[in-house]
């Protein structure tokens, strides 16, 4: 998300409630916009289509199956995200535009080619007795679903967040349409709602992309050249990905809490629904990650290699260290006090939410803690951002190994105890590594300037 901090900043400059409210809500729909509108929008598709889906369980298939798509995309190009982005701004910031698109399609054909056979694999081993149509959809909505996120991420890199805004608007109210006006076909109906959907996403998103820039080359493939490699970067992918997605799949194979849907796939009716409304209530959360860390943050960082480069005194440079240090303190001081506002809410109408769920209030412990979970993930990308503006790469990929190993060893504990324990394993695994990341960032700040004088010598 570097670089949306120019955007609200220019907002907070009128100093008003409205020019605040206005950035807080700027934020919130930029960094959570896409993601509650896919939330929201197979929600919507699964409750309008329950009239016409014949059996009922086909509805529960499609979810589980879209789900899957999206879990294993997002792990498979997590190795290509950051790298990639990497890549994009370095040409950018060497004036060298040629490079881009020719790379970026460099890029889409390495995932499609990956995802395809992933795919394909997949439905030769794990689907045989499934329909035709339902394995080719699978497999189409895997490659597509892979390319959005290469898309997104080559946006984000470039600045472009009301465009991704509005394409994924349109991206989604075209797979709600599509998906009930195909629900009448049942399984194969609403994944070729879904499917075509989001080849109208992709399609806006690389319009986009082609709109703003040309090659000379179609294809180019320097973004995996040794020379313009960043390992770290694609393993911090890899990693993050895998640790966030690492509990949700344990719990859906596990004996107790996990039960088959559909071919291989299974799902977790105990975990899912509350880990689902708790990503929904990270909002707020991540609003605030937006506005003081791209925003404040970035402000006294700027302002403190400029000393550096410039020559100022050593107690100008200190001044602005602090400033830095107090605003990252003070943003993740604030994301932790609206998480806790949401919190607190939850406690007051978590209940009233799960029954007009038509879900059994039994949920609403584990809820707390998914909800508890979700928020100290918004704390913990706060901090990896702040680590990637500060280049330690190599302490944030110690950061998400840590968090692969945890969460996985944590969660098959919990797994092991009684169904009170559910959820702990997450949340325990998030907190250690905030406090880690926390007391890592002190000592970071505590010697910066001789890190930053003994790196540019």
């Amino acid at each position: 998300m570097a670089g949306i901090g120019f955007e609200l900043r220019k907002i907070l400059k009128h100093e008003t409630l409205f020019g605040v409210a206005r950035a807080y809500a700027y934020a919130g729909l930029i960094s959570s916009g896409p993601l509650i509108l896919s939330i929201f929008g197979i929600l919507i598709i699964g409750v309008m289509s329950l009239a016409f889906v014949i059996p009922k369980y086909a509805i529960v298939q499609f979810q589980v199956s879209v789900t899957y798509l999206i879990s294993l995309s997002l792990i498979l190009t997590g190795p290509l995200q950051l790298s990639f982005t990497r890549f994009i701004s370095d040409r950018l910031f060497e004036k060298r535009d040629d490079l881009v698109l020719s790379n970026y399609n460099g890029v889409v054909l390495v995932s499609t080619i990956a995802a395809g056979l992933v795919g394909v694999v997949a439905m030769l081993l794990g689907f045989r007795s499934e329909p035709l149509a339902y394995r080719v959809l699978m497999v189409a909505g895997f490659v597509v679903v892979s390319n959005i996120w290469i898309a997104v991420i080559f946006l984000s890199s470039v600045k472009q967040y009301r465009q991704i805004l509005f394409v994924f608007l349109i991206g989604y109210g075209c797979t709600v349409a599509f998906a009930l006006m195909l629900n009448r076909h049942g399984l194969a109906g609403l994944l070729g709602g879904f499917v075509a959907g989001h080849l109208v996403l992709l399609g806006g998103l690389s319009g986009l992309i082609y709109r703003n820039y040309r090659s000379g080359r179609l294809i180019s493939f320097e973004v995996f050249d040794k020379r313009f490699a960043y390992p770290t970067l694609a393993l911090v992918g890899l990693f993050f990905n895998l640790g966030v997605w690492l509990d949700k799949f344990m719990f859906w194979y596990a004996p107790g809490t996990g039960a088959p849907v559909i071919g291989p796939l299974h799902a977790s009716v105990i975990y899912d629904i509350p880990v689902f409304i708790a990503y929904v209530c990270v909002m707020p959360g991540m609003a605030t990650f937006l506005v003081r860390i791209e925003a404040d943050f970035v402000e006294y960082y700027d302002a403190f290699y400029d000393a550096v480069r410039s020559g100022a005194t050593l107690r100008h440079i200190n001044d602005m260290r602090d400033m830095m240090v107090g605003s990252v303190r003070a943003g993740l001081y604030e994301i932790i006090k609206i998480q806790a506002v949401v919190l607190l809410l939850i406690f007051a109408f978590g209940q009233n939410v799960l029954q007009a769920l038509h879900i059994s209030p039994l949920y609403m412990p584990l809820l707390t803690i998914d909800v508890i979970s979700a928020s100290l993930q918004v704390v913990l990308l706060g901090l990896l951002n702040v680590f990637f503006y500060l280049d330690a790469r190599r302490t944030v990929l110690k950061l998400c190994v840590a968090f692969v190993v945890l969460n996985g060893a944590l969660t098959w504990l919990t797994l092991q105890m009684s169904p009170n324990a559910y959820g702990y394993g997450f949340a325990l695994a998030l907190l250690i590594l905030v406090v880690a990341a926390v007391l890592t960032l002190d000592r970071k700040f505590a010697k910066l300037e001789y890190e930053t004088y003994m790196l540019h010598n």
